[in-house]
This record gives structure tokens, C-alpha cells and sequence, in this order.
């Protein structure tokens, strides 16, 4: 059974581009709202089988889990800030215990926080919903990460492997309980290439968008591939190159957008110049634009824009665009066997999404 996507991209882009302009506006909270907007829309034209998903979650819960979460970050920031001034002589090494801390936690958060989105995920009215301990992930994704620096990257397929049979061991559909057959050596023999080119493509950047796309597409297909609910299974036939152009996409408006920001940038400076009665290049060597309020008002309002604009890029290649190529190449096998599954499992709070919201490494 291919699972299949109705929605309108048009409705797609107007949702994130209204979304931005309220982003702007709230400055930044509206985005709790979007998320969930967002998340309803692409769930509910998701199809299997005929049936849509649908995204129970509410943006007030994300709320309310991001403050809780602020509440808890900022003082650990604070207390942290304030022992580092008192320990000005390790100060070199200062940094290193708060990202060890805040890369556990950021794995803890992950963890929960796909717990949370889970089980806000109905089809056929039945729940999916995940068990399991958020810092027993965490702990072992941090011990796979020692073993990531050891080896400059190479046990990479390993790692994402050892962690997905772990989180989808805990996953359940109602009574179906998730399982993975993705091997990490399949996944590494499908992209070992990929790993070679990574130092030339940090040298010669072009090539980063191919290999980037050509890895993620691997990563997709594997995964994806490797899904187990009971004897429900997943396969996709992803290409390599599928989502390149979505990353070229993107870097082709950022250079747009870079381009008018700069052109933006000119004609407020000649306007505030001409306004002030200084010559425009008398202007810049004086540094009186340092000194000028409404140069730096337009100026963080442009960028404030520009920023916003590359939001709504990304949303649209990077998560609905990518959304329906990966949805396009999936297959459902033995969709029967979840025709008569009971519904289980509780609903998860958002205080899990709230601590990867505030340390930006939330997913959707």
C-alpha cells in the first residue's frame, strides 16, 4: 500500500508565510502556534490505505513546556556564568562540562520530545505512544558519541542504528509494539562514498549540497526501510539524488535573500544620510552610522525579515517538499495485520519538546 499526500502546497506556503509575519509581530512566540499548524496540516493529508493521520497536539502545551523548560535552562546557564567568573584560570577549559551537560540533556530532550509527538500521532483512532526512559537514551547516545569522535565519524551508521532499535523498541502503535531491522554495516555500504567526499567537500564547498543530499537520501531510504510495527513494515525506494535539488533550492533563495538584504541595507543608509544632511560617503568615514538610531532600527528589522524569509524557505523545501519525496517513495507491507490493534499507552507532556525547543534541537 503507497502511502500518499492531498496536500496543497500553495496552503502549505501561505500557512508558514502568515506564520512568519505573526513570528514578527509576537516576536517569536507565535511559533508554538505554527508548529502545531504546521504539523496538522502535513499529518492530515498524510494517507495510508485511504485513512489520514491526524495531530492531536495543542500549541499552548508547547508553551507551556517551553517556559518550564526556560525555568529550569536559564538558571543552570546562570549559575554556570557566575562559577566561570570565580574560576578565571581554568577559564580555557570552562566551556567543556557545560556542552557535556547540554549535549546529554539535548539528547534527553530529543528523546522526549518524540515521545510527545508521538503520541499526538491517531490513525484509525487508534494512538501511537512510546515508553522507555529518556536518560537511558541519552546515556547510551552519549557513549556512542565518544566512540563518533573516536573513530572521526566512521561508526556513524552504527550509532544511528544502535539508537533507533532502542527508541523504536519503546514505540507502539495501540498493541503493536515497533521494532528496526536497519543494520548499521547496510547502511554504511550504501554510503560509505559519501564519507570520502566529506573532507573534499569541505574544501570545495559546491559539493556540499550533493553529498549532504546524497547522504540524507541514504538516510531516509535506510531508515525507513528498517520500520517494523508488528509484521506491518516499511520500504522506500528514495534515489540519491532526490532531495539535492531541495538543498540547492534553499541555497539559491539564502543568496537571494542575502542579496536584497545588502541592497536593503544601501538605500537605508542613503536615506538616513540624506535625512541627517551628511554626504553619503562622509557618512560611513565619520562612523556616524555607528551612532544612528534609525539606521539601527531599519537595519534590525531587515534582518529580523531576512531571517524570517529563510524560515519560511526552509519550512517549505526542507520540511513539506522533503516531506512529500519521502512519503512518495514509501510502501506499507501487510497493512492488514494493524486492522485489529487496541488502543494503549498515555499521553506524554511537552515538557520534552520544550527543553529541545530551547536547546534548538527539536524535529518535526
Amino acid at each position: 500500500m503507497p502511502v500518499g499526500f492531498s496536500g496543497d502546497r500553495a496552503e502549505f506556503f501561505h500557512l508558514v508565510k502568515r506564520g512568519a509575519g505573526l513570528e514578527l509581530v509576537t516576536l517569536g512566540f507565535y511559533r508554538f502556534w505554527l508548529v502545531t499548524d504546521m504539523r496538522r496540516h502535513l499529518w492530515s493529508n498524510t494517507q495510508i490505505d485511504g485513512d489520514a493521520a491526524e495531530y492531536t497536539g495543542r500549541a499552548r502545551e508547547l508553551l507551556i513546556g517551553f517556559l518550564v523548560a526556560l525555568a529550569i535552562l536559564v538558571p543552570i546557564y546562570l549559575g554556570y556564568f557566575l562559577i566561570g567568573l570565580e574560576a578565571e584560570r581554568v577559564k580555557a577549559f570552562g566551556s567543556l562540562p557545560l556542552v557535556a551537560f547540554f549535549y546529554v540533556f539535548g539528547q534527553f530532550a530529543i528523546y522526549r520530545a518524540r515521545r510527545y509527538r508521538l503520541t499526538r500521532t491517531v490513525w484509525r483512532g487508534v494512538r501511537f505512544w512510546m515508553s522507555g526512559s529518556g536518560w537511558a537514551y541519552a546515556l547510551r547516545a552519549t557513549l556512542w558519541g565518544l566512540l563518533l569522535i573516536l573513530t572521526a565519524g566512521l561508526i556513524l551508521p552504527w550509532r544511528t542504528a544502535a539508537l533507533e532499535r532502542y527508541k523504536m523498541r519503546h514505540s507502539f502503535y495501540g498493541d503493536l509494539q515497533g521494532s528496526f531491522d536497519g543494520r548499521g554495516w547496510d547502511f554504511f555500504k550504501r554510503g560509505w562514498w559519501l564519507w570520502l567526499l566529506v573532507p573534499i567537500a569541505y574544501v570545495i564547498w559546491p559539493l556540499a549540497p550533493f553529498v549532504y543530499g546524497g547522504f540524507k537520501a541514504v538516510e531516509w531510504r535506510w531508515w525507513l526501510s528498517g520500520i517494523r510495527f508488528g509484521d506491518v513494515r516499511l520500504e522506500s525506494n528514495l534515489r540519491r539524488d532526490a532531495l539535492i535539488g531541495l538543498y540547492w533550492k534553499v541555497i539559491g533563495w539564502i543568496v537571494l535573500l542575502g542579496l536584497a538584504f545588502a541592497a536593503y541595507l544601501a538605500l537605508c543608509s542613503a536615506l538616513v544620510a540624506s535625512m541627517s544632511g551628511t554626504p553619503f560617503s562622509e557618512f560611513f568615514e565619520s562612523q556616524e552610522f555607528v551612532k544612528s538610531i534609525p539606521l539601527l532600527v531599519l537595519a534590525g528589522l531587515g534582518y529580523l525579515s531576512v531571517v524570517l524569509a529563510i524560515n519560511v524557505v526552509m519550512r517549505v523545501y526542507l520540511m513539506r517538499d522533503l516531506w512529500v519525496r519521502v512519503l512518495a517513495s514509501t510502501t506499507v507491507l501487510n497493512i492488514e495485520a494493524a486492522a485489529n490493534v487496541s488502543a494503549r499507552g498515555d499521553l506524554a507532556n511537552a515538557l520534552g519538546e520544550g527543553f529541545a525547543d530551547g536547546l534548538d534541537v527539536a524535529g518535526f
